[in-house]
């Protein structure tokens, strides 16, 4: 098993940059997603390239800013995926940290590509 992992630190307050992933249907900082739905704690979505995607959502924890969620269906066979996001901080600035454990290793680059685009998104939603 793989672990792909991003950490930085942002200006923001932390509950700011939470409010981007406590809505588990936002998009905006997911380049080629236009969409998702969500039916119960199963969201869905269209990935130009790849097809539909779903996640369920393992955790939501408002009070601790953190968020796994694990790829139920995808155009490729998984053996393991969980995707941890957590925010810690304050009014003052946060630490942004999100992990990917991923099976077979053979999807780690694709994974990590995925992952460097978001936080691409993510770094201009919050410049």
């Amino acid at each position: 098993m793989k672990t792909v992992k991003i950490e930085h630190d942002f200006p923001q307050p932390a509950d700011e940059v939470w409010a981007i992933f406590a809505d588990v249907t936002r998009c905006d900082w997911v380049p080629a997603v236009e969409e998702i739905k969500l039916e119960g704690d199963v969201r869905s979505f269209e990935m130009e390239g790849i097809g539909e995607v779903q996640e369920r959502i393992v955790l939501l924890d408002h009070e601790a800013r953190k968020l796994q969620y694990s790829a139920i269906k995808a155009r490729s066979v998984l053996e393991h995926h969980l995707a941890t996001i957590q925010i810690t901080g304050d009014e003052s600035g946060c630490h942004f940290s999100w992990q990917t454990e991923i099976a077979p290793d053979e999807f780690e680059p694709a994974i990590q590509q995925g992952m460097d685009a978001a936080f691409v998104q993510l770094k201009r939603l919050l410049s």
